[in-house]
């Protein structure tokens, strides 16, 4: 938690300065690996088509693209953002109002992506917005590289979680995002997760309105891993859970320099073989994506659409 030491919020505890009146991440001493400061820092707040079917809907779901990240996945594909560039200042009551404002569009739900470090704020924000009829459901967008204890602050607040189950080897962890405890966080996390959910709850439309949704990206030379994360996620919470298997990595520009591993795509018959791995498993709660998805743009532009009064 932001207190004298500096913030605690997520497992790398870098004890930046986050209080109102601190530095920013950047340039405090202690080079917050989140890369921003205490303030609120948005690059896009809009209507969202490509979560999955029962988030999403056809009215779309009114995501909250929240700037910084502190896990920093050598892939990741949101760079402006996760790096803390994009995006602008707002407060708590912006915030709240920004929420309303998506759900007069029409959203479906509230989705907060890359949250985490921002939790006391979005908190407040969220209060603020109840309090002016906010009413529908609130989706947690997170990386799982989290505190449970962080995670408890938005009990009652949260209706939807949404985390990513990204790495089990120690390993692989550590060379694509320097965190080889990332495993031993994300259990926890997903388990707290499904303790403040309880089983998935839908409407008669067939959108979620509570319950926990657990992504994997599939990556390539990583089957044993993946499969790994899908026996654990399916024999620790079987059907209380939705699993939802992507396969939409996509090679960012210069990777290969480093990560050789990482220059090209998933081969279709690796996505596929692991598609079947979970039916074999018994997945029954689950989503996949059909067709060329790598080669469909899931990228918004952070242009700060909905965020500025």
């Amino acid at each position: 938690m932001p207190d004298k030491k500096g913030c605690r919020l997520c497992p790398r505890n870098c004890g930046a300065d986050r209080n109102p009146e601190g530095k920013t991440a950047e340039t405090s001493k202690t080079n917050g690996k989140c890369g921003v400061s205490w303030k609120i820092r948005v690059a896009r707040a809009a209507l969202h088509m490509w979560e999955e079917p029962c988030i999403s809907g056809e009215e779309g779901s009114g995501t909250v693209f929240f700037s910084g990240c502190s896990l920093g996945c050598v892939f990741c594909q949101n760079r402006d953002i996760s790096g803390g560039r994009a995006g602008v200042d707002i407060s708590a009551d912006r915030l709240a109002q920004i929420f309303l404002e998506l759900q007069e569009k029409g959203a479906n739900n509230i989705n907060l992506v890359t949250p985490g470090h921002y939790v006391p704020q979005i908190a407040r924000a969220l209060c603020l917005a109840r309090d002016q009829k906010l009413t529908v459901p609130v989706v947690y967008n997170t990386g799982s590289y989290e505190y449970a204890e962080t995670l408890k602050q938005m009990e009652g607040l949260v209706d939807i979680y949404l985390p990513d189950f990204k790495f089990m080897s120690r390993h692989i962890a550590s060379r694509y995002c320097d965190a080889p405890d990332y495993a031993l966080y994300a259990k926890a996390a997903i388990k707290e997760m499904v303790r403040q959910t309880k089983r998935p709850v839908f409407d008669k439309r067939g959108m979620m309105q509570r319950g926990v949704i657990v992504r994997h990206l599939a990556l390539p030379g990583c089957m044993e891993d993946s499969r790994q994360i899908l026996k654990y996620l399916y024999e620790t919470y079987g059907d209380t859970i939705y699993i939802s298997i992507m396969n939409q990595y996509t090679p960012m520009p210069g990777i290969g320099r480093r990560f050789p591993e990482l220059a090209s795509g998933l081969p279709p018959k690796e996505y596929d073989a692991l598609v079947d791995y979970a039916i074999e498993l018994g997945v029954e709660n689950g989503f996949i994506q059909e067709g060329e998805t790598a080669k469909e743009s899931f990228i918004p532009p952070f242009d700060l659409e909905g965020v500025l009064p």
